[in-house]
């Protein structure tokens, strides 16, 4: 084997790979993958919260399109509790702050940065 062919086989393993990224990123974004949800696009359900009854049974609560539902699972079949439970409002500019102390080290560190060339201009 010589240089040349090596190359080759590199060359086509590349596109090959490339070509399979395109077709995921493709799929994703026409919907086509299950579960997940198209770039843009907002999810319409999810779990809140999950808490533990007992060893079998669990409390679920669920929203979708803006409603919440709870939900008690572990039985033969699952009990719908109470439904339509109009969800709370979005979480207001002084609850968000503790938010971003969640932010990575990194990413506040580079606010910081930031912050810093700001003050030196002005």
């Amino acid at each position: 084997m010589d240089f040349s062919e090596i190359f080759r086989f590199a060359a086509a393993l590349a596109f090959i790979l490339g070509l399979i990224g395109v077709c995921a990123v493709l799929a994703r974004r026409l919907g086509l993958v299950p579960g997940a949800t198209p770039v843009g696009g907002q999810r319409r359900l999810g779990i809140v919260e999950v808490k533990a009854v007992d060893a079998k049974h669990r409390l679920l609560l669920i929203r979708r399109d803006g409603k919440e539902h709870l939900i008690l699972t572990g039985g033969e079949h699952p009990l719908l509790i109470e439904a339509g439970i109009d969800a709370p409002a979005p979480i207001e500019t002084e609850q968000a702050a503790p938010a971003q102390m969640a932010l990575p080290s990194h990413v506040v560190q580079f606010q910081r940065i930031v912050e810093f060339i700001k003050e030196r201009r002005a």
